[in-house]
């Protein structure tokens, strides 16, 4: 909401947050060496210092509060929980051992506290299926050698796996061509700044019909990354490298292959283009030699309890933001973000999603169509947590644990070391203490 809305209004909005920290996606699914897209904490920053908003971290919703809870105590409840989830990918051999959701895998070098701390990277030959920034990311990791890597905020145990790291070819695969694929021209540019990287690119895969080039002329994003791609493609082996990543088009993964329950192949069959800028396959199959699999199809938001979801598209049922249940706007209930639309699109592009949501809230407002809490005080939430012992974090508490990782950072003369564990988090970020009766 705007903040001149809100003020005029006598608003106050309390951020529930699951994890002990803030920032969701920016912390905890954004690469470690992509610190323009992290600056964006510091825009975050100008938002939470405002009076008007209070953040409750450590507080899961279905267990530590229950919708119940939000209903009596708000006139509005906002759920934009995200995605987190892997998308499945409809092929044999996906549950193969060493056959890997490629968000767990961010989620691994991101250091979030949900995932097991070690990750197993013994295999030479990778290959990466998808081809949007996640698959980018993944790839670029994998292609980086740990030492290049150890500059950023990733913690001790990330460096130690990734300086192991065994991986000297990466082939990412996607199923149209470079006019279809859904990189972003600074992360394809960033691909090439690693000394330690060879981006490869078969000529043949730098194909256009009809359909591509219309594309090409009706976006500057898509002629931008056919042209980086081409580039690629005609240029000479870059001197040094001890890594190749290998971008692959035109090849539509069918199935993960399998020996003794281990990953030993993947089967494409080459597609076409079919003049609309689609592909149609030609029954050439090819069995490609890696032994590890990361999937980066897409994301998929968890189903929250007392609220409709749509298991098929990964989203809750809505319109304009308001939720939806059998044709019924559940009053005073709202959704923005990936679990409003699903996890498409850029950080920035979730703005539109947000004024979109808040729009419906102000018109229900003035309509006098929100809850009608029993709890409406600020302090009564505050006191439901205590009785529930509830150890939950706060604002103030950021800044603690802020404090406390670039302090560890300095001590090593990087900005800051990130902190992994639940608990260590919660120690440095001092939360909120419980009420003793």
């Amino acid at each position: 909401m705007k903040t001149d809305t809100a003020k005029e209004r006598g608003v106050s909005i309390d951020l529930f947050e699951r994890m002990p920290a803030p920032f969701g996606l920016i912390r905890y699914g954004v690469a470690p060496d992509h610190p323009r897209i992290k600056g964006i904490i510091t825009a975050l920053h100008k938002v939470l210092d405002k009076p008007q908003v209070r953040l409750i971290g450590n507080v899961d919703y279905g267990t530590d509060l229950t919708l119940d809870d939000l209903k009596s105590h708000y006139d509005a409840v906002v759920f934009s929980t995200g995605a987190t989830d892997d998308r499945a990918l409809q092929i044999p051999g996906v549950d193969l051992e060493r056959s890997y959701g490629a968000g767990k895998f961010v989620a691994w070098y991101d250091g979030h506290p949900d995932f097991p701390r070690e990750w197993p990277l013994e295999e030479e030959k990778v290959a990466v299926i998808g081809v949007g920034n996640v698959a980018l990311d993944v790839a670029r990791v994998l292609a980086k050698t740990g030492d290049e890597l150890l500059p950023t905020e990733i913690p001790a145990n990330v460096y130690e796996g990734l300086k192991s790291n065994k991986a000297l070819e990466v082939h990412v695969f996607g199923r149209r061509g470079p006019a279809q694929a859904k990189f972003t021209p600074l992360e394809l540019k960033e691909l090439d700044h690693s000394p330690n990287i060879e981006v490869v690119v078969d000529p043949e895969d730098i194909d256009y019909d009809e359909g591509s080039a219309v594309a090409r002329r009706g976006s500057k994003i898509v002629d931008q990354v056919s042209t980086i791609i081409e580039n690629y493609a005609i240029r000479e082996p870059k001197q040094g490298a001890i890594h190749k990543l290998f971008l692959h088009f035109f090849e539509n993964p069918v199935e993960i292959l399998g020996e003794d329950g281990k990953v030993v192949g993947l089967r494409t069959e080459r597609t076409q283009l079919d003049g609309t800028g689609n592909v149609k396959p030609t029954g050439k199959l090819t069995d490609w030699d890696v032994t590890a699999v990361y999937r980066a199809v897409g994301y998929l938001s968890d189903n929250l309890p007392s609220i409709p979801f749509d298991d098929q598209a990964g989203v809750i049922p809505n319109e304009s933001g308001r939720i939806f249940d059998d044709g019924t706007h559940l009053t005073g209930l709202y959704t923005t973000g990936w679990i409003k639309r699903g996890p498409i699109g850029l950080i920035g592009h979730t703005k539109g999603d947000a004024n979109e949501t808040i729009e419906c809230v102000i018109e229900d407002m003035a309509a006098g169509n929100l809850l009608d809490p029993a709890e409406p005080g600020e302090d009564a939430i505050v006191k439901l947590l205590e009785s529930r012992d509830v150890p939950f974090t706060t604002w103030d508490g950021w800044y603690r644990l802020d404090e406390h990782e670039r302090a560890l950072g300095a001590k090593e003369g990087r900005e800051r070391v990130k902190v992994v564990e639940r608990d260590d988090m919660l120690a440095a970020s001092e939360p909120h203490k419980v009420r003793k009766d």
